[in-house]
């Protein structure tokens, strides 16, 4: 028997929790997250909800079921350092100390490692402490530029030109606002291209890849509207993406790889956990966007359903660094998700209202997000509400089953249509011949 911890209540821990309990081990899940979510609670033995950063109370639940170990699934606990906390308590944990989890919580820190270590990927950019040089690195840019503020800013944080930022005097405006709020920002060249998520385990030294997908951003069909968490995302069943090579993906994994060798050699730690690296594939090949350190929402929920593997397996692979002695496997399977959120979202999200989920059928996975449940009667709680994920043979049947399933939902919610069709598909193959 295992018995495990698991912090958070998105849609992302759902699948994880489903992908613990679907162990040949018995599972006994421990769950403390922010809200309650109903998916996640089914599969618990105890679930406490309590902020995923309040190491008190986390200190006083781990202390008392006393699991074999811990998952982290958002990335606020892990830059408050609750694995830090669980390690000095005798409890090891499947993602990463918070020193080496600056991969994700400060954008400068990545950046600043990447060019220390001679690391391929990085953009033309600078690291600013203050106003000096400010004006005339922006100039030097041009027209082409992004601002990321650094820290966590849920997703809201990075600003580009021609999206966010109109001009170099917004641009200027914004990177001041971030050098009052945290002391430092980064600015540096807009890249061009296909977005893609490469995400690894990883127990410190040994590092293996999961299939690679792509997420979408925007709100709105055709890639329009502001910036959400992820409307929903898709992976093909080659484990490629179609405006990707073998060669590509080697790249990225030959990034991840590198940048897991620096953290060591720049810390001492062993960085312990998933590494999440968004790219970008451009007609000077691949660079880095930004590193996540913990599964990507919704991304997990394209990987975690076909891993072969068992996944407390892989978790006490990556505690005792023993992964290369896991053999992982995942389906060869297309995957489709898509959420359903609220009208208005992200901005303007409606609350409290109602939503009737219709027939799912049975080769689509639900995974329930920001809902509430009450009287076996689900209502929206202002965010992603629920992800639909279809899984088949090819993308097409995939996308069909997703589309079917999110269609049926009734309520004040909306949704992409186009995520994981041929016809977005194309026009992104398209851009990239351009």
């Amino acid at each position: 028997m295992k018995k495990i911890l698991l912090i958070g209540n998105g849609a992302r821990e759902h699948v994880m929790a489903e992908s613990l309990k679907n162990s040949r081990y018995d599972v006994e899940l421990y769950v403390l997250g922010g809200a309650k979510n109903p998916g996640i609670f089914k599969l618990s033995e105890e679930y406490v909800v309590a902020d995923v950063c309040d190491k008190d109370a986390i200190a006083e639940f781990a202390n008392r079921i006393r699991p074999d170990f811990a998952v982290i699934g958002p990335e606020a606990p892990i830059a408050c350092g609750i694995v830090d906390m669980l390690l000095e308590l005798e409890i090891h944990s499947a993602s990463p100390l918070e020193t080496v989890g600056q991969l994700e919580s400060s954008k400068s820190f990545t950046r600043d490692l990447l060019e220390k270590y001679q690391i391929p990927g990085n953009p033309k950019f600078k690291v600013f402490y203050d106003e000096e040089g400010l004006e005339e690195f922006f100039i030097d840019l041009g027209e082409e530029f992004v601002v990321k503020a650094d820290g966590l800013k849920g997703g809201k944080g990075v600003k580009v030109s021609g999206d966010h930022l109109k001009n170099i005097e917004e641009g200027i405006s914004y990177a001041k606002e971030c050098l009052i709020d945290s002391g430092r920002v980064v600015v540096e060249e807009k890249l061009v291209g296909q977005e893609f998520s490469l995400m690894s385990f990883c127990d410190g030294t040994y590092t293996v890849d999961m299939p690679v997908v792509q997420d979408h951003k925007r709100a709105f069909e055709g890639d329009k509207g502001p910036n959400t968490g992820g409307m929903g995302s898709y992976s093909m069943e080659n484990h490629l993406l179609p405006f990707l090579t073998a060669r590509d993906v080697n790249e990225a994994s030959d990034i991840n790889k590198k940048v897991v060798k620096a953290l060591f050699e720049e810390t001492g730690i062993y960085y312990k956990g998933i590494v999440y690296g968004g790219f970008i594939i451009t007609k000077n090949g691949v660079r880095l966007i930004e590193y996540n350190a913990r599964f990507g929402d919704p991304e997990a929920m394209n990987v975690l359903p076909i891993l072969k593997t068992d996944f407390v397996d892989i978790c006490e692979g990556i505690i005792n660094k023993t992964l290369d002695q896991v053999e992982i496997e995942f389906e060869k399977k297309a995957t489709v998700c898509k959420y359903v959120v609220p009208e208005g979202y992200p901005d303007n999200p409606v609350k409290g209202e109602k939503i009737i989920m219709g027939k799912v059928p049975a080769d689509v996975k639900v995974y329930y997000a920001s809902v509430d449940q009450r009287n076996d009667s689900l209502y929206l709680s202002g965010s992603r509400a629920v992800a639909f994920v279809g899984v088949a043979d090819t993308v097409e049947e995939a996308e069909k089953s997703a589309q079917n399933a999110v269609g049926s939902v009734k309520g004040p919610v909306f949704y992409r249509k186009d995520i994981g069709t041929k016809k977005l598909i194309e026009q992104r193959i398209k851009m990239m011949k351009i």
